[in-house]
């Protein structure tokens, strides 16, 4: 009779396998050499038992609440734990009382808080205290950019360790230790599993250590055979997603990704973070929207084309939705990627709001001003305004359309690249017409 892939006994079968598996000592931690290798800070701190104050900042699943535990451990430490998202102030004072009885007997407390970046200022600063005065160990996670929500306050006193997504020979290593762990794991036969099964595991979990292992759980459990097929693991990791935090930290990379692909030309590179974003449940009207931004700030008039063709792109998708509108999304990336780049149109308007806001709210001069009354006109309104269709080949050479206190500016310098080049030809044309018509009505001349 064949082993059954469920005879291991586990320590706590309602205890999920992602847990059961979390290290205890640094010979079991897999992954963040970077910060864990002999000789780094880390894992200087950790062995030595120096406690400080610290924020881990990475993706899901690289082992923040993992390295948390193990610090207070190997400090011979109290580990109170707090989430952010079900916390309040009222648990935080809670946690220091706690820390300062503990205190009083001379015993350390790490204070840990997970996600501790939906924590608002106030919550931040209600544990800022006894931070400072060392009656905690303050220990945060977070998935987001700790500079943009984390107080200067809290972010001074602690030492942020940016944790990295594992790798794919890492996350084997952990798949096949838990399968293979009589105690903690699953305890099966090393040929319970293949090495080409687990990579397909390891491909879905995307670099997170706690959705490989709650897959690996989920196939054991599926599974009604000593060794797995193909069949269920196909099953259990068709549909899964990315790593996409919208509106995280992920997410502005990606975006950030996309657009500096576009700006510089590479077609096969914005295609490949399009499909990124999509797949991994971005709005597709929040991109169409990007890209219309994209269209006037990196080709403007280089080729005016480019932002009908998003439009109409963003039309489509309104009208077809995903995954039909994905195409003229994909289009539209496209032209972007491989059209005559100017960023000319943006540099110029931010030139011109620049001046709007640094210099006072100038009068209209009144030739530029309208005159619909008889009042407006004996004001001089409109007065001394050449209207251009009737000046020589449709230019009133010389005119100022700007406030007499501010003068003429230039702002829009057309780049030598697609339409603009014929866009400067033409007004460097029309300026050479404001010369010869102050030469000519010069005063005395």
């Amino acid at each position: 009779m064949k082993p059954d892939l469920f005879s291991a006994q586990t320590p706590d079968i309602g205890q999920p396998l992602a847990d059961r598996m979390r290290p205890h000592h640094l010979d079991y931690f897999f992954g963040q050499s970077h910060l864990l290798a002999e000789g780094k800070p880390l894992r200087i701190a950790i062995e030595s038992g120096a406690l400080h104050s610290m924020v881990f900042w990475g993706p899901p699943g690289t082992g923040k609440t993992t390295l948390a535990r193990m610090l207070a451990n190997y400090c011979g430490a109290e580990f109170l734990s707090l989430s952010a998202v079900l916390s309040g102030v009222k648990d935080i004072r809670a946690a220091v009382d706690q820390a300062k009885q503990r205190q009083a007997s001379g015993k350390q407390t790490v204070l840990f808080v997970d996600e501790v970046h939906r924590f608002n200022k106030a919550q931040q600063d209600a544990f800022l205290p006894y931070v400072e005065d060392g009656t905690l160990i303050f220990i945060g996670a977070t998935t987001e950019n700790p500079s943009f929500e984390l107080n200067n306050a809290l972010l001074s006193r602690s030492r942020v360790y940016v944790l990295r997504r594992h790798e794919e020979g890492e996350l084997l290593r952990i798949l096949r230790h838990a399968l293979e762990d009589p105690e903690q794991g699953l305890g099966y036969s090393p040929s319970a599993m293949r090495d080409d099964q687990l990579l397909l595991l390891v491909q879905a979990a995307d670099g997170d250590a706690r959705r490989a292992l709650n897959l690996l759980e989920i196939i054991t459990d599926l599974s009604d055979e000593a060794v797995v097929s193909d069949e269920i693991i196909k099953e259990v990791v068709a549909g899964g997603v990315r790593r996409f935090d919208k509106g995280g930290e992920v997410f502005y990379d990606q975006i950030s990704a996309l657009h500096k692909s576009v700006r510089g030309s590479s077609a096969d590179g914005a295609l490949y973070w399009l499909a990124r974003m999509l797949d991994g449940g971005c709005e597709p009207l929040y991109l169409a929207r990007r890209v219309v931004r994209m269209a006037s700030e990196d080709i403007g008039n280089a080729d005016p084309r480019a932002l009908q063709i998003c439009l109409n792109a963003w039309d489509t998708v309104e009208r077809l939705g995903s995954p039909e509108g994905d195409l003229a999304l994909a289009q539209a990336v496209l032209y972007l990627a491989v059209a005559p780049k100017s960023n000319a149109v943006y540099k110029a308007f931010n030139m011109a709001m620049a001046d709007v806001r640094e210099s006072g709210t100038y009068e209209v001069p009144l030739q530029l001003r309208n005159a619909p009354t008889k009042l407006m006109k004996e004001l001089d309104y409109g007065q001394a305004y050449r209207y251009a269709h009737d000046e020589p080949d449709g230019y009133a050479a010389g005119e100022n359309y700007f406030p007499d206190e501010l003068g003429p500016r230039v702002y829009y310098t057309p780049v030598p690249r697609g339409l603009e080049e014929k866009i400067a030809a033409k007004m460097q044309h029309l300026r050479e017409l404001d010369a010869q018509y102050k030469k000519d009505n010069k005063p005395g001349g």
